[in-house]
């Protein structure tokens, strides 16, 4: 992957290289085309949230332009992060039918009740158009895309690059994998790679049942696109994956919604509810949770096991990189939230989690070597809009 990852052309220029669309292609643009024109979601050419929430930076950016470039926080680990190899645990089955394996920010492995779920895979170094500029992540991957065990679905959240990831979804699409994603999204993954009859693109409430696993697309509060030019014209969601025994809710991105409540009450109770805590400010409140807004979330679901997602691997955001893990264990209890926070690249079974285990504590605290601060900096100037 790393040849395409470092392609100096990117996103952009692949995106005007296509080869000539097949049939089957065609048909699917069309089809695509009339389900978003039928969307709720979808009016005057955009996607939009139920609530009218918009991608905007509240305030305007340069309100936060100091923060930006000149705060305080360490916004990068100063040392290794403990990282452990699941390969092993992978090699037995798990015995509650349920496991799961954190990879980093929102690529999770889900063993479930005979199948394997890969969410919002990204493999590459950077979360970017190109590979050479934007946000690099702060730990190897616990296991690189050709060690993982044989994946039955890809289950693909949004469209943006922190989710999206161009040359980890050109690999996949190799394989031939199916994949289920939002409304819209498919073009991106035929662009890549994907033979139409391999995806499979849903609107809200909407369910399909691939490779054995029923999964629902559920309402979320963000937004999407890849370029100025292409702001909201596919959707996102969250999702509800189930298996025979046992169910899950993954959040994707998201702020917090009250039709989170009415996910609860008509797909739960979950064994496992994944939010993202991570790239939260005020500044764009309304789009991600953040840690108090993912235990309410939490709350409005119907409660459940709470895994965070969406942080410790990247930095897009004003925040410390640990501040995400630090502020959801100190609050989950005024919330009587039960959570587990895995180490990267550790198996654990929902159902036998007995303890939290604030890992990042395990990192030095001392000050970040000089070529980490250096780093951090230059990548400051991606987070003046929330693009992730």
């Amino acid at each position: 992957m790393s040849d395409e990852q470092n392609d100096p052309r990117g996103e952009v220029a692949a995106a005007g290289e296509e080869a000539p669309a097949s049939r089957a292609q065609m048909r699917s643009a069309g089809l695509r085309r009339e389900r978003t024109l039928a969307s709720r979601q979808f009016r005057d050419g955009h996607f939009r949230n139920t609530s009218g929430a918009r991608d905007g930076v509240q305030g305007g950016p340069m309100k936060i332009f100091g923060e930006l470039l000149f705060g305080g926080q360490e916004r990068r680990p100063p040392a290794e992060l403990p990282i452990e190899r699941p390969h092993a645990r992978w090699g037995q089955r798990p015995e509650t039918g349920l496991r799961v394996t954190w990879l980093g920010h929102s690529t999770v492995v889900l063993e479930l009740d005979g199948r394997r779920v890969l969410t919002d895979p990204v493999f590459a170094q950077r979360v970017s158009p190109v590979g050479f500029i934007g946000p690099r992540r702060f730990h190897p991957v616990p296991a690189e895309l050709d060690e993982l065990p044989p994946i039955d679905l890809v289950v693909l959240s949004h469209d943006h690059f922190d989710h999206l990831c161009r040359p980890t979804m050109r690999a996949l699409a190799r394989t031939g994998v199916p994949v289920v994603t939002a409304l819209g999204v498919g073009a991106h993954l035929e662009r890549f790679g994907f033979a139409p009859d391999r995806i499979t693109e849903l609107d809200w409430y909407e369910s399909a049942e691939v490779a054995g696993v029923h999964v629902t697309a559920t309402p979320s509060q963000h937004f999407s696109g890849r370029s100025l030019g292409s702001r909201n014209r596919t959707l996102w969601a969250s999702w509800v994956i189930r298996g025979e025994r046992h169910r899950v809710f993954f959040s994707g991105d998201t702020g917090l919604t009250p039709e989170f409540s009415e996910i609860g009450q008509r797909f739960g109770p979950f064994d496992l509810v994944m939010l993202e805590i991570g790239a939260f400010h005020p500044a764009w409140g309304k789009i991600h949770l953040g840690p108090r807004n993912a235990l309410e979330a939490h709350r409005l679901l119907g409660g459940g096991l709470l895994m965070p997602v969406h942080w410790g691997t990247f930095s897009l955001g004003f925040h410390a990189w640990d501040d995400p893990g630090e502020e959801l264990i100190a609050l989950a209890p005024s919330y009587d939230a039960r959570l587990v926070t895995p180490r990267l690249g550790a198996p654990f079974e929902p159902a036998r989690v007995e303890a939290v285990t604030p890992w990042w504590r395990e990192v030095a605290s001392r000050r970040a070597r000089g070529d980490l601060e250096e780093a951090d900096a230059s990548e400051r100037a991606q987070l003046l809009l929330p693009t992730e």
